[in-house]
Formats: structure tokens, C-alpha cells, sequence
């Protein structure tokens, strides 16, 4: 191959010059190694500036034997060393004249992050960046190798970038498809990926970009399960193995966890797995899944006292906003409202991100006009409190669900707003505060209709 010519005096003077600062740096090598690397540094990162720039692959064929120094002699030489080696290495496997080439240079590839790994860190995101790149070159002749390096990825302790999570599920349903697996793979590896999205959401809960797109993430992962997802084929994927092996904790957790995230909970599995777990296992988790299990079978006083017992000692945030949620419903249910919005308060603080919470505290409200008709408006003042929670709920959770859910209701409730006639009679004026009376006591703005 043609060599192409671009290196100067100048560039080679850089490289001199720049010896002092380099040897304050830690590359990973002895200060004499990295003193010899210091013109392959300046080689290949001049080849790769000028592939940025012109888009011509060939400088990145060039840049190869002089980052294969660096990498092997000066790890930590920069992360960019391995951003840049990523496009090295796909170009060179692009241009491999054999199988057997291409073969050497893809476990070359693998090996690089593996260094990147063991000197930086970051396990999950690049076991899965492995994955991906194996994926993308490979296609369906590397569906084992990409699988299993997404699912050691997934399973890992550590942040795991939301975009693989979606990845990861495609890729179990194509090994499953393949029959390298039972249909249980699909459901079990749904449960990890739903839960490190869930994290991270939590982690980004202020942040209103980062929230919009890892919900996109998390559209992608439920959409990829969905035809697995509804309650008929969850009972029959785990019907039979409860019915081999009942008392089985693990699975018997497996079981009650996805029908529950999945909302079957009226499933007569689900009431038997969940049972038999608690009976089994009596933990604060398995007491909100019979606090669950309750609420369908509305019978709603016990089910708030499995429900105070999980709340003293779920640990999750995920659980404890479940918990909350559930013993908001409950104390609904006995027309406790005062208690209820307690709960469900507690609810919207475990986790932010939730617009359900505030959504249920305005049906409180919106069923509670006899307890407001000292308002003189007929207790009619219960809506405006109702869709202030309504306009919160959106604020705090944007999805479509929960935004398409709070209109509804923000239309059928302000079509109850007191008249303006009435209104005037009873000494209230548009814009003015307000405060509920009755249980409610909360302070509002004063909104009428013609």
C-alpha cells in the first residue's frame, strides 16, 4: 500500500517539545518507554486528524502499526486512544484479504477494550460496546459470541449505557428465536434490562433530556418485549414450571416480579406463586406483593396491612414507590382519602420521575365534593385542586401514557368548574387564591367556566 506522505519537520519538532509535559503523565509505562512512544503518539494522531478531516480511510490504515505501539506499550496513553482505535480497527477487519484475517483482527479489536477495560474501567458500557461492534460486523455468524457478551454486560454491577439495554434485548430474542433458548430468557433478561433502565432514569430524574431519552430507551425495550409480554403468555411460559416445582423461592420471585410488572396480578398464577412465596419467604417484599395480590381481590384493609409492613422495610426505590402506590390504592378503596394522599405522596417522593401519584391524589380530590360545600359553589372548588395535580403530574412525567391520562381528566374536570355567574354570587373572582375547604386545605387559583 502506498504510503501517504504528510508527516513535517514541524510535527516532529511537536513531539519534541511536548517530551517535558508527557513525562508528568501516567501512560501506563516506564518514563523511558514512554519517551520512545513518543513518536508513534504523534504519527498516529496525525493520521487520524487528517482521516477526520478528509474521511479518507487510507490515513487510518497508516495510523494502525503506529497505535499498536502505543496501545501495547502505553495503555493509558488516553482514553482517545481507544475512541480512535475503534475506527482504526473496523477500518482494517473492512479491508481483511481473508477470513482468517479478518478473524485475527476482530480478536484484536476484542483484546483493545479489554486493555481499556483493565486500565479505565467501565466494565458494562464496554463489555457492550464489545458486543455491539462484534454485532455489527459479524451480523447473524456472531449471534452467540454478540449475545453473550451482552448478556455478562447486563448482568454486571455498574452503569451500563441505556442504548445497549435495547440491544441487549434484541439480541435475546434473535438467540432465542434461533433456538439456543427457552422463551423464559426473554422474560428473565427483560427483568435486568427494565431494572438498570428504571436506575438510570432515577439517576437522571432532574435532568428533563437525558429523563425524554432514556424513556425512549425504555419504549424500545418494551416494545421488543411486548410480544411476549401479555399475561397469557407469561402463565404459559411459567404455568408449567410452578406447577413442577412450587416452593422453588427463586423461581416462585421470577414469577410474582414480571406478572406484577406486567400488570397481571389477577392471574390465578400469580395469586398462588405469590402465596406460596410469602408463606415460603415472608419478607417485606413478598408482603407488598400480597398487599398486590389483595388489592385484586379488593380486599382493601388487608391489603394496607401487608402494605405497612412493606413500606417499614423495602429498600428499593423502586419498591418503596410501589409499596406507597399500592397502599395509596388501598387506603382509597376504604374512602380513607386523607390517608391515601398521604401515601401517595410518599409515593411521588420515592421516586420523581412518576406522574401516576399526583394523578391519584386529583381523583381523591375530584370525588370528595361533598366534603367542600363550604365553598359556596357546591364544593365544586375540589376541581381546581384536582387539576393543579393534574398539571404537576404532567410536569414531572412526560410520557405519553401518563400526559394523554391527565388531559382526559384536566378536560372532563374543568368542565366542572364552577359558572361564572356562580362564582360572582359566592364573592369569588377569577385569578383570585383560594383554599379548599374541608380535608382537602389545599390553596388554589380561582377558575370558572361560561
Amino acid at each position: 500500500m502506498k504510503t501517504i506522505k504528510t508527516l513535517t519537520i514541524g510535527i516532529l519538532l511537536t513531539a519534541m517539545a511536548t517530551t517535558a509535559s508527557a513525562q508528568m503523565e501516567d501512560w501506563g509505562c516506564s518514563e523511558d518507554v514512554q519517551q520512545q512512544m513518543l513518536e508513534s503518539v504523534s504519527l498516529y494522531q496525525d493520521y487520524t486528524r487528517q482521516y477526520k478531516s478528509s474521511k479518507d480511510t487510507r490515513y487510518l490504515e497508516e495510523a494502525y502499526p503506529f497505535w499498536q505501539k502505543v496501545v501495547a506499550n502505553c495503555p493509558r496513553q488516553s482514553k482517545n486512544l481507544y475512541t480512535n482505535g475503534a475506527n482504526i480497527m473496523r477500518v482494517m477487519i473492512s479491508k481483511a484479504a481473508t477470513t482468517a484475517e479478518r478473524d485475527t483482527l476482530i480478536e484484536e479489536l476484542m483484546r483493545m477494550y479489554d486493555i481499556r477495560i483493565a486500565n479505565y474501567g467501565e466494565a458494562p458500557k464496554w463489555t457492550a460496546k464489545k458486543a455491539y461492534d462484534l454485532e455489527e460486523i459479524l451480523k447473524n455468524e456472531g449471534l452467540e459470541r454478540y449475545y453473550a457478551l451482552y448478556n455478562e454486560a447486563a448482568r454486571m454491577e455498574g452503569d451500563m449505557d441505556a442504548a445497549y439495554l435495547v440491544k441487549y434485548m434484541e439480541a435475546t430474542i434473535n438467540y432465542v428465536n434461533a433456538g439456543k433458548a427457552e422463551p423464559t430468557l426473554v422474560v428473565d433478561n427483560y427483568d435486568i434490562a427494565s431494572e438498570k433502565l428504571e436506575a438510570e432514569l432515577q439517576k437522571y430524574a432532574e435532568d428533563s433530556v437525558k429523563s425524554a431519552t432514556i424513556r425512549k430507551y425504555i419504549a424500545g425495550v418494551e416494545g421488543a418485549f411486548s410480544p411476549y409480554a401479555n399475561c397469557d403468555q407469561l402463565v404459559e411460559i411459567y404455568g408449567k414450571k410452578f406447577e413442577s416445582d412450587p416452593e422453588n423461592v427463586d423461581l416462585l420471585k421470577k414469577i410474582t416480579n414480571i406478572m406484577s410488572k406486567k400488570g397481571c396480578t389477577s392471574q390465578p398464577l400469580f395469586f398462588s406463586a405469590t402465596e406460596n412465596l410469602y408463606r415460603l419467604d415472608p419478607t417485606p417484599a413478598t408482603a407488598l406483593n400480597m398487599g398486590q395480590m389483595c388489592l385484586q381481590k379488593q380486599q382493601y384493609a388487608k391489603a394496607a396491612e401487608y402494605l405497612n409492613d412493606a413500606v417499614k422495610g423495602v429498600t428499593s426505590q423502586k419498591d418503596i414507590y410501589r409499596a406507597y402506590l399500592f397502599l395509596g390504592h388501598a387506603y382509597n378503596g376504604m374512602k380513607s382519602y386523607s390517608a391515601a394522599r398521604t401515601a401517595y405522596n410518599n409515593a411521588a417522593e420515592a421516586d420523581r420521575t412518576k406522574g401516576e401519584p399526583y394523578r391519584m391524589i386529583a381523583t381523591l380530590y375530584a370525588a370528595s365534593v361533598s366534603s367542600a360545600t363550604g365553598d359556596n359553589v357546591d364544593g365544586h372548588s375540589v376541581y381546581w385542586a384536582a387539576v393543579d395535580k393534574l398539571q404537576k403530574s404532567k410536569t414531572v412525567d412526560s410520557s405519553e401514557e401518563n400526559v394523554d391520562a391527565c388531559n382526559r381528566l384536566i378536560s372532563a374536570y374543568s368542565a366542572r368548574f364552577p359558572k361564572q355567574t356562580d362564582a360572582f354570587m359566592a364573592g369569588l373572582e377569577n385569578g383570585n387564591r383560594f383554599t379548599v375547604p374541608g380535608w382537602i386545605g389545599e390553596s388554589t387559583t380561582i377558575r370558572t367556566r361560561q
